[in-house]
């Protein structure tokens, strides 16, 4: 991208106030041939040595993940956003989000792979010393060590902070004695190294490094999970641990922060992960129904499995499409952080942390729509949806934990609003501005000036614009009624969420769709048309009913009427035809025989 275009990036969370220019934004049709062979190379792993091999990934066939990881370092892809300094490759995140998307179809191992590689590494990476990187990262990125992370504990997990573990220092100082409980550790039953946060003096939430060897360490059996079952997850036991005082991760008492950082770049990435699943699911629908024969025709005939189709790919293109927007904005925030001098490491957790609230909804988006594509395939599977024998039920089991990893999809939703407040309450984006001119605008005469028809997407520009105003104004009556007391209107906050998700997406297609069509044009984009539109479509439903949900549980009378009006206003789109463009995009899987988008 150009320097001028550098500039126009918005910053975390400013989609709601600023409009984003498609030229600007960064779309899957833009990856290099580079990254594209990155991607096929992780894609020919993936489908020769995991897939085959998935009965006995689940059965934990002693040494086998490890065996695979193993032949992943050898590949490059352990340390693909590990600088080369540490035997990496270094590779922006639009490189690491093409190679995380394949490894997303890889069920079981993806787990194995993206904790060893996100959690397991990325705390050293970002918060080692020196010393500890030289020590540590090459033989993460080799193989020769796995990592795993310990943060949750039996009565602490989305309360992160409220960890009992406790680290004391020894008398000569040289060590630091280490007691606790840590549980669903993935990797637990393989790493040679664990990163654990303990409390030192009881309130000091701090990080460490500690090996596997270590004397007093020990470890439970294999928790029997729904799903993901080849993934080695376990707990933990710290009894009296010596751990060096060189191996202290970060600053002491600062251990929340090597924690909530990383986490940014690990929704992110579950989400890329996610997409893979979703890809994949789509595609085993999309063959079974061409291959399942029913009143003498494949089912992939009937209406209202072209629907269950259609929708897995409207839902498909817009994760997609919201995924590699991020990636463009975060890898643009670096290249900015750079050039003004920072390291690039410390440049990538900068950018992860300025764009924490498009993590957090994409990490929700993401798991929620692998979810339902899974389940209408084993839908769409039928009775042999529900065995064993067949694909569809391993899908389904193994999507369920993505709804709770890296943060409950709840925490998420309540994070992507709170943190929007505030930026809003320290100065970093005024939201207070626009939010009254929403009120002003909702006393004034309706607008009912006709959109840009010079604008191919006109109608949508104007309703995601009002969509814009639906969720200042919901959201900002909310701030005002409740204050400093917003925090615990939990409801709420899950509803203006749940509006905000469906903003950032809409828009992520719209701009990809356009930006598609400047390229190629009109015609050659009509089912990406038909997808955008669609999502637009019912997405603005949605939107209006969270709308109501929250305005209606803090308003009454005249106000209620009036924002209710508002609202109504604000979320008003043409109707579209959504069945005819349903059976088209439908039509299109089905002779391409998967998801082809």
């Amino acid at each position: 991208m150009s320097t001028t275009e550098t500039k126009a990036v918005l910053k975390g969370g400013e989609f709601l106030i600023k409009e984003s220019d498609s030229a600007t934004i960064f779309t899957p049709e833009q990856l290099s041939e580079e990254q594209r062979m990155f991607a096929q190379t992780t894609a020919d792993f993936i489908n020769t040595r995991v897939l085959p091999n998935l009965q006995k990934i689940d059965k934990q066939e002693p040494g086998l993940s490890v065996k695979l990881l193993e032949e992943t370092a050898e590949l490059g892809l352990l340390g693909a956003s590990v600088p080369e300094e540490f035997g990496g490759m270094g590779v922006d995140v639009a490189t690491d989000t093409a190679i995380n998307e394949e490894i997303g179809k890889g069920h079981s191992f993806a787990a194995s792979y993206a904790a060893h590689t996100g959690i397991g590494t990325l705390p050293i990476l970002y918060f080692g010393t020196e010393e500890q990187k030289q020590k540590y990262l090459p033989g993460l990125v080799n193989g020769t060590l796995k990592a795993a992370y310990c943060l949750t504990e039996p009565g602490s997990g989305s309360d992160a902070l409220g960890a009992k573990s406790k680290a004391v220092l020894s008398e000569d100082g040289k060590y630091y004695v280490l007691n606790g409980q840590k549980m669903w550790i993935t990797n637990g039953g393989f790493a040679d190294i664990f990163t654990v946060f303990a409390k030192i003096d009881g309130d000091k939430f701090t990080g460490f490094i500690v090996d596997a060897k270590s004397e007093g360490l020990s470890l439970g059996s294999e928790e029997d999970k729904l799903g993901i079952k080849g993934s080695s997850t376990r707990q933990v036991f710290f009894n009296d641990v010596k751990v060096p005082v060189e191996n202290v991760l970060g600053e002491i008492g600062k251990g929340h922060k090597i924690a909530f950082n990383v986490l940014n770049i690990g929704r992110y990435k579950l989400c890329v992960l996610a997409l893979g699943g979703i890809k994949a699911a789509a595609t085993t629908a999309v063959k079974y129904a061409n291959e399942r024969i029913q009143f003498n025709v494949p089912i992939s005939s009937f209406g209202a499995i072209k629907h269950k189709l259609a929708e897995m790919a409207v839902k498909a293109y817009a994760c997609e499409s919201a995924t590699y927007r991020t990636a463009g904005l975060i890898d643009e925030k670096i290249a900015e952080l750079v050039a003004g001098g920072m390291d690039k490491v410390q440049a990538k957790l900068v950018a992860a942390e300025e764009y924490s609230i498009e993590c957090a909804i994409l990490k929700v988006f993401g798991s929620e729509v692998l979810d339902f594509v899974v389940d209408e395939t084993v839908q769409v599977f039928g009775g042999t949806g529900f065995s064993e024998e067949y694909p569809a039920a391993r899908a389904y089991r193994d999507a369920r934990i993505n709804r709770i990893f890296e943060g409950t999809n709840e925490i998420n939703r309540l994070l992507s609003v709170g943190q929007l407040v505030k930026k809003a309450l320290k100065g970093e984006m005024d939201l207070f501005t626009p939010a009254m001119a929403v009120q002003k605008e909702l006393m004034s005469v309706p607008d009912f000036s006709a959109p840009n028809t010079d604008d191919f997407f006109g109608a949508e520009k104007k309703a995601l614009t009002n969509v814009k105003k639906a969720i200042l104004m919901t959201a900002g009556a909310a701030v005002q009624k409740f204050m400093q007391g917003l925090e615990k209107e939990q409801e709420i906050i899950m509803n203006a969420a749940d509006m905000l998700i469906e903003l950032f997406v809409c828009e992520s297609v719209l701009l990809r769709t356009e930006r598609a069509i400047a390229v190629k044009g009109e015609e050659a984009c009509a089912l990406q048309i038909d997808m955008t539109r669609t999502y637009i479509s019912d997405a603005l439903e949605r939107i209006n009913l969270s709308g109501k949900h929250a305005i209606t549980a803090f308003n009454e009378g005249d106000v209620l009427r009036v924002m209710l009006m508002g609202l109504k206003r604000f979320t008003k789109y043409e109707a579209y035809n959504t069945v005819a463009a349903r059976r088209r995009i439908a039509d299109k899987m089905i002779e391409e025989n998967g998801y082809c988008f």
